[in-house]
């Protein structure tokens, strides 16, 4: 009885002692799923504080800082990277790369013909007036400020010529539309690379009236042409008669001082000229006086 009653004590020793090692070690990895659970929540709310303090600006780029509390800042940032007061201050990207666009612009000429123009432009800000830009115009300052301005020079410039003159002299339109929109351009912070003319056409009554102009010029140098063709063919004829005359002249001269042996002459000059083109003739058959039973001709 006594043994049994030790075994029975062993036994219940055993099993409390197993009964209160699994709680402890349960204990310590709850505490460290926990600790490292603390731990990635720190890392990612570290690294979330730490990217959201941190911003690129690339190359070509500027970047000017909104303060929520000072508003536009005076300094403008260049490329790489750079720190900021997360919640605080805000970067705002500019673009100072040069970029083309074209701007299509309907207008009138001196002479009152409705011409139409499109002006390419390489444009870029001017960087140490970025915070300017951005306070006054905003971010999308091309599209408030180049159509409008192009549109004004163009108009300006255009009114100057008459619409025979823009094309006869386009360079000197486009050099001054150049002049004027850079200078106008440049009150509102933007540098002009190029101002180039790339299209200019007329409108449709402008187009057949020059068209009807040059069917006309060409048909008066037709004109021109037969006239001149006609008064040479007088002159020419004019000049075959003086000369037929002056032969006519020397001939009867020549009549007047040597009688009739001129006349013999030239009779026996087209004797042998005649003789001379039968001769090489296929169809001619010479025979002797008096041969003419061989053909049986009459005498």
């Amino acid at each position: 009885m006594r043994t049994d009653a030790a075994a029975s004590c062993v036994v219940s020793g055993v099993l409390w002692r197993s009964q209160t090692t699994e709680p402890s070690e349960v204990s310590v990895m709850a505490k460290l799923f926990e600790s490292i659970g603390k731990l990635g929540l720190a890392l990612a709310v570290g690294g979330g504080v730490v990217n959201s303090a941190l911003f690129n600006v690339d190359a070509g780029h500027r970047a000017v800082i909104f303060d929520r509390f000072r508003g536009v800042q005076e300094a403008v940032v260049g490329e790489g990277t750079h720190f900021l007061i997360p919640w605080v201050q805000k970067p705002i990207i500019f673009d100072c790369r040069s970029r083309p666009r074209n701007v299509p612009v309907i207008t009138g000429s001196k002479d009152l013909q409705n011409v139409n123009i499109t002006l390419r432009i390489l444009f870029r800000p001017v960087t140490t007036q970025l915070p300017r830009i951005f306070t006054s115009i905003g971010e999308d300052y091309d599209e408030r400020v180049l159509p409008s301005i192009t549109t004004e020079v163009l108009k300006a410039v255009v009114a100057r010529f008459d619409a025979g003159e823009l094309i006869t002299q386009r360079e000197l339109v486009s050099r001054q539309v150049s002049e004027d929109l850079t200078e106008r351009a440049s009150t509102f912070g933007l540098i002009l690379d190029d101002v180039s003319l790339t299209h200019l056409t007329f409108g449709k009554e402008f187009t057949e009236a020059v068209e009807m102009k040059q069917v006309a010029q060409q048909e008066a140098e037709r004109a021109r042409f037969i006239v001149e063709k006609a008064e040479q063919q007088k002159q020419a004829a004019i000049i075959s008669a003086e000369g037929d005359s002056q032969a006519a002249l020397l001939i009867a001269n020549s009549l007047m001082e040597a009688g009739d042996g001129l006349v013999e002459l030239r009779k026996l000059e087209a004797a042998e000229d005649i003789a001379f083109q039968l001769s090489r003739s296929r169809n001619v058959t010479y025979l002797p006086s008096g041969q003419g039973t061989l053909l049986q001709l009459p005498q």
